[in-house]
């Protein structure tokens, strides 16, 4: 470290819900490492954590800027991040510090005739100019190939892909570690790295690493709020059975990481947003429900408190709170509630059909139709 100033690691996964975690309680999520990382004394659990948009490229458009959608450049759904935005790569590698991603993008010039699942998805060139700032950079637009990812960046051969072998998040996290082990050797400067997963967004019925067992479908214990009879209770179970199996063989690949790290380093763990999973009768994304809305954040190590937190903190917060560790500052939430919003319809199927907003507090909830008519959250907590 120079100076004082603190190695910051943020892993950021998709589609995981805030409730599916062992340390939640969810009696089907087997999460041991994210489990310990909730234990330690040194860390601060947000139970109340939301995403400022429950869909993809508007939530990791905020993540990476700290400045909501439409405002960061990213108003539809297939918008790239603008190249000129500033993000919390620029600010902090003016501080000294040596900046790195590994994985998902999300946010780049994609074609609107392209399957979005696949190897043609997974190869669209993202161009350094393009990669926020990020001094190193390896790893793909999409695809949600969560086996035998296609990479492109730093250290392969320049306008080319070269196919990794093995489970996606296995894959990008021991590319983040062996990457803070060369940087250990190097110049000394403090190290801001993300670590971008895909896992465990659907395809649920993807394969996952040997050693990692699926739960029956049968077995998969629903919440109260999934409708049984019909097809909703069949389909969320068959979807929950591999997105558990997901979850696991993520937590696995995050645990092998964390062990790798330095003590000192300032860890967090998250995710762009969650899934129905038949919840409310509904499946996917872009609800303004809690199971869409409400995303895990652990930080680890940082300066301040530790224990839990039922401040009204968003994905929206994190560049500022990077900044103040940057600082050896705490950094205070400041704020009674979070505001969370639809900017668009995405017209892809069983995804929200409407655009909408609304704000989030420890206690209460509110979400407002375009029109100003308040959504009916009937089942939510209010």
């Amino acid at each position: 470290m120079v100076s004082g100033m603190p190695d910051i690691l943020w892993i950021v996964t998709t589609q995981w819900r805030a409730q599916a975690c062992g340390y939640a309680g969810d009696p089907n999520a087997r999460t041991p490492a994210l489990d310990a990382l909730a234990a330690d004394p040194r860390t601060v659990n947000y139970t109340q954590a939301v995403t400022p948009h429950p869909f993809g490229p508007f939530a990791r458009a905020a993540l990476l800027t700290g400045v909501a959608s439409p405002e960061n450049g990213v108003r539809d759904y297939w918008d790239a991040l603008p190249r000129e935005a500033r993000t919390v790569a620029h600010a902090l590698g003016e501080r000294g510090y040596a900046t790195a991603f590994f994985g998902k993008w999300g946010v780049g010039e994609r074609d609107r005739a392209a399957p979005l699942v696949g190897e043609a998805a997974a190869r669209v060139p993202v161009p350094r100019e393009a990669r926020g700032g990020f001094a190193h950079w390896v790893g793909f637009e999409g695809g949600f190939l969560l086996n035998d990812p296609w990479l492109h960046g730093d250290g392969i051969m320049a306008g080319d892909f070269e196919r990794a072998h093995g489970y996606q998040s296995d894959v990008l996290c021991e590319r983040a570690a062996a990457w803070l082990e060369r940087a250990a050797v190097g110049d000394g400067r403090p190290r801001f790295k993300v670590v971008s997963l895909e896992a465990p967004h659907p395809p649920y019925d993807a394969p996952t690493p040997v050693g990692i067992s699926r739960i029956r479908p049968e077995d998969v214990v629903l919440p109260a709020n999934v409708p049984r009879g019909g097809e909703v209770g069949p389909k969320a179970r068959r979807e929950l059975a591999g997105y558990y199996a997901h979850i696991a063989a993520t937590d696995a690949a995050i645990g092998r990481l964390l062990a790798r790290l330095a003590p000192e380093t300032i860890v967090v763990v998250t995710s762009v947003h969650g899934d129905m999973h038949g919840a409310h009768g509904l499946f996917r994304k872009g609800w303004p429900h809690e199971e869409s809305v409400r995303v895990p954040l652990l930080v680890r190590g940082a300066p301040g408190s530790c224990g839990f937190s039922d401040e009204a903190v968003s994905l929206l917060d994190l560049p500022a709170m990077a900044l103040a560790w940057s600082e050896g500052r705490a950094w205070c939430c400041g704020r009674e509630r979070a505001e969370i919003s639809m900017p668009c319809v995405v017209a892809l199927p069983h995804q929200c059909d409407r655009v909408w907003s609304g704000w989030r507090s420890a206690t209460e909830k509110a979400v407002f139709h375009a029109d100003g008519s308040r959504w009916d959250l009937a089942g939510d907590r209010d």
